[in-house]
């Protein structure tokens, strides 16, 4: 049971569900204290120290009978009621189904025999079950699973036996009684199959979870050298990131509350009083910042964007107003996207609006179009970042627009993942676009990006 309980919890955590050492610990306390003889009981002891937030109860109620499950389902002998005659009768009928595998399934459920352990994995193994480690593919391994055994066409099967016995001479009665055993061990068997897929998808899952690579590995890995599943990895991580970097950013806003001494108004306000500094004054600071987000979205550039963008949208109760732009040739306005809904699904949203393109990036091209339409998003409280590689095709790179754009912003700032010997190669114009910027940071992976984006409520 110990060894379930760990394999739970790590699936627990493959789901996005996040459980700690202390609160594994905790767990095993629990059990131990209140025992595993009230199922009831040991389910809720469970769910009261691995379960911290609402959003995850759902996971838990999903997850939990396909670990904690009997996985024989409760079925029952159709032919338990029937004479000797009347199951030659039963017997004879079947043998006159000429599909064999059919046969077998009506078989099956009429003496209320669940799968085998050995079936199931043999079934399994044939959808394809071992190399299935998300949920999404649950249906469909299941109703491949269904298929094999010949449950798409089984009511028309018990029709057709049930026609079969009544020209044998079995009564009414006892056809009635025949079918409806039949039918609910029909759904008994669909219910272990489903118990049976999802607890192998979640036990694939925390086996692939124990196989990735620890975080802090991955946050210091170039973004492009990143694989799908490890992209989806830091995904998964993005909100916890952000967690950090909001009580680290709440932290400063509390302390400019407080405020600094200001040395030079207290002496002012005190020179009515000899300058006896009985009257204290302090300088506070706005730390919550206003920003301007112009991100390359092209081909290059959209690992390091997607993740630039989730990390604003989550911080953004430490912002006081964000606009965010992308770019390929032309500007797009995303602010109202993710005004309206979760950044996973604008992320997705917006990336499959903006097609890639390798060769046609045109960031003064899109400069202009953002000075001519958005310019007014820019003024003096302003932090406005570009997120791109500074490439532009050996196009017009608009220094004079970046230079407006600093003119009339608090601050300038380039995130780059390239570095800087990479500058003066190729197509680059970093070299022209660096002067013109308060400061330019690498983020060339998770770690680097998170650092640069802490800076901004410095």
């Amino acid at each position: 049971m110990d060894s379930r309980i760990v394999h739970f919890i790590t699936a627990l955590r493959a789901s996005g569900v996040r459980v700690s050492l202390a609160e594994s610990q905790d767990a095993f306390y629990a059990i131990d204290r209140l025992g595993l003889e009230d199922r009831e009981v040991f389910r809720v002891s469970l769910k009261a120290t691995l379960v911290k937030e609402a959003k995850d109860g759902p996971t838990f109620d999903k997850l939990f009978p396909l670990f904690f499950g009997s996985m024989q389902p409760p079925m029952m002998n159709g032919t338990g009621g029937l004479s000797d005659d009347e199951q030659q009768m039963l017997q004879d009928a079947l043998r006159q189904i000429l599909r064999e595998l059919q046969a077998e399934l009506m078989r099956r459920l009429a003496e209320g025999r669940p799968l085998t352990q050995e079936e199931l994995q043999q079934l399994g193994q044939q959808a394809g079950l071992p190399n299935a480690n998300q949920m999404y593919q649950k249906q469909w391994i299941n109703r491949r699973m269904l298929q094999q055994l010949g449950m798409q066409d089984l009511q028309e099967a018990i029709d057709e036996l049930m026609e079969m016995l009544a020209a044998l001479g079995l009564d009414d009665e006892a056809r009635q009684q025949l079918r409806e055993a039949m039918q609910g061990n029909a759904e008994a068997l669909e219910q272990q199959v489903a118990d049976y897929v999802g607890r192998q998808i979640a036990e694939n899952m925390a086996q692939e979870y124990e196989k990735r690579e620890p975080l802090d590995d991955l946050m210091n890995r170039p973004f492009e050298s990143l694989s799908e599943r490890e992209r989806d990895e830091l995904r998964r991580q993005v909100a916890r990131l952000a967690a950090r970097l909001r009580s680290r950013a709440a932290l400063r806003q509390k302390r400019g509350k407080a405020g600094t001494l200001d040395p030079k108004a207290t002496l002012r306000a005190n020179l009515q009083y000899g300058g006896i500094p009985l009257k204290m004054k302090f300088k506070h600071k706005t730390l919550k910042p206003k920003l301007v987000l112009i991100a390359d979205v092209s081909t290059s550039m959209r690992p390091v964007a997607e993740f630039m963008v989730r990390l604003m949208y989550e911080l953004s109760d430490q912002i006081s107003r964000a606009r965010s732009f992308a770019f390929i040739n032309h500007i797009h306005d995303l602010t109202h996207d993710f005004e309206q809904g979760r950044a996973k699904e604008v992320v997705q949203d917006v990336l499959e609006r903006i097609p890639p393109g390798y060769y046609n990036t045109d960031l003064g091209a899109a400069l202009a179009e953002f000075t001519h339409d958005h310019f007014d998003s820019v003024d003096r409280r302003t932090i406005v970042i570009f997120l791109g590689d500074g490439r532009n095709n050996y196009n017009d790179p608009r220094l004079d627009l970046v230079d407006q754009i600093k003119r009339r912003a608090k601050r300038v700032l380039w995130f780059n993942p390239e570095p800087p010997l990479q500058w003066r190669t190729g197509d680059s114009d970093m070299l022209q676009y660096a002067p013109l910027c308060h400061a330019v940071h690498r983020v060339s992976n998770l770690a680097e990006l998170a650092e640069a984006v802490d800076r901004l409520f410095d």
